[in-house]
């Protein structure tokens, strides 16, 4: 002990941990960004991809907004649904008119990506504001198969030919609406920070809302809860289902992988079951029987389980009304009768079986009165099916803040 003592004195061990101690009180990753993947598909369902099968020498350029803001980020790569490996050759980060910066794996500039895995950067030192927006840029040296994607993106990426991933304006050839291998941003955010994710479908996702406009009811949530240092995190998927694979994964298959695994998370809102109702007898499922009232709340109770057996706190939400949705569209058959009648049914046991920590009740906010099966339509974008503008700022001004946490 005297020796101990000797070499490492209690003046010099304060001063140690004094210094350290800023840097330590920094390091609190958040999640403040995400797009859930989505696998690539072919004719097996009625909606293009509309991206290219794939691309070579190219860069693609992505701007996003985030939630919390923070003092470094980290940026997430997907190749979860790729069947080769995919090299990042080069990838920039910047906030819109200010300088770029190199991301690093691992301390390399070069990355390459095994299927089914994802990567995370190396910390960047960028100070985010909250609501700021962010460019990544990623440069595809070698023939590279779009097989990781987030379908609808509500963004405008640009993809230019060769390395520019230093490039100042956003222009290019081609131009996508969906997010290409990008799933998540991280935030270095101040102690008292924390995430809620919306797992949803594609009323979660914006579809219906203005492209780059941030409209979506996640974004508009956003806005009210950015001065409480709280993300929110976009966990829709258009076409996407509770029990089944749609668009991409169920919900219980990926509960783990867009809620339990993002750093920060403390609540997740549901918003799941319309597409499980809806696509039976459709284009998207023409032979598929409509599922059981008890099968859908069997899903609800498994996803329940999950969240508090990960002292998630988890808020459920009525299904809208879609009387006439997508008619005059490729998607017909979408509305019956029996279809509104399980609608119904569902609502009523998420509203009065206690087995969500609380509910928010968007049938009632957005139905038209004089119609209850139908949206209101100062709500609706005109397909009857998913809000716009309108509709999308009066549900987020309609949630009431402290059942989320």
């Amino acid at each position: 002990m005297k020796a101990l003592h000797s070499r490492f004195s209690l003046p010099l061990i304060i001063t140690a941990l004094l210094a350290a101690g800023p840097a330590l009180a920094q390091d609190n990753w958040l999640t403040t960004w995400m797009a859930s993947p989505q696998p690539t598909w072919g004719n097996e369902l009625p909606l293009p991809t509309r991206i290219p099968e794939s691309l070579a020498d190219s860069t693609v350029h992505q701007r996003l907004r985030v939630s919390v803001g923070g003092s470094q980020i980290r940026v997430v790569i997907s190749n979860e649904y790729g069947k080769q490996p995919l090299l990042i050759g080069a990838a920039r980060v910047a906030a819109p008119e200010g300088a770029s910066q190199v991301l690093k794996f691992g301390g390399e500039e070069q990355v390459s990506i095994a299927p089914g895995e994802t990567r995370t950067s190396d910390p960047v030192a960028l100070a985010m504001p909250a609501l700021g927006d962010l460019l990544v840029s990623l440069y595809l040296p070698q023939r590279t198969p779009l097989t990781t994607f987030h379908w609808d993106g509500k963004q405008t990426a640009f993809i230019a030919p060769g390395n520019q991933v230093d490039a100042q304006r956003l222009e290019g050839k081609e131009q996508v609406e969906a997010r290409l291998f990008l799933s998540d941003i991280l935030v270095d955010a101040s102690l008292d920070s924390r995430a809620l994710v919306v797992l949803g479908d594609s009323i979660t996702d914006g579809n219906g809302s203005t492209l780059d406009r941030n409209r979506r009811w996640p974004d508009f949530l956003a806005q009210r809860l950015a001065v409480e240092n709280i993300a929110v995190l976009n966990g829709g998927i258009s076409g996407a289902r509770l029990l089944e694979d749609g668009m991409g994964a169920s919900a219980l298959a990926r509960f783990e992988r867009d809620v339990l695994s993002k750093p920060g998370v403390k609540s997740v809102v549901l918003m799941l079951g319309i597409n499980d109702i809806s696509w039976p007898g459709t284009a998207f499922a023409p032979n598929a029987p409509l599922p059981s009232l008890d099968k859908l709340i069997a899903g609800y109770r498994q996803l329940i389980d999950q969240a508090h057996r990960h002292n998630l706190r988890i808020i459920g939400t009525t299904l809208l009304p879609f009387e006439g949705a997508l008619q005059g569209s490729i998607i017909e058959h979408y509305h019956s009768t029996p279809k509104e009648q399980l609608r119904q049914a569902l609502n009523q046991w998420i509203r009065t079986s206690q087995a969500f920590d609380a509910v928010i009740d968007f049938d009632q906010m957005t139905r038209d009165p004089q119609h209850p099966t139908r949206l209101l339509p100062l709500v609706d974008s005109g397909d009857h099916l998913h809000p716009g503008d309108a509709g999308n700022r009066a549900m987020a001004e309609g949630v009431e803040l402290k059942v989320l946490f």
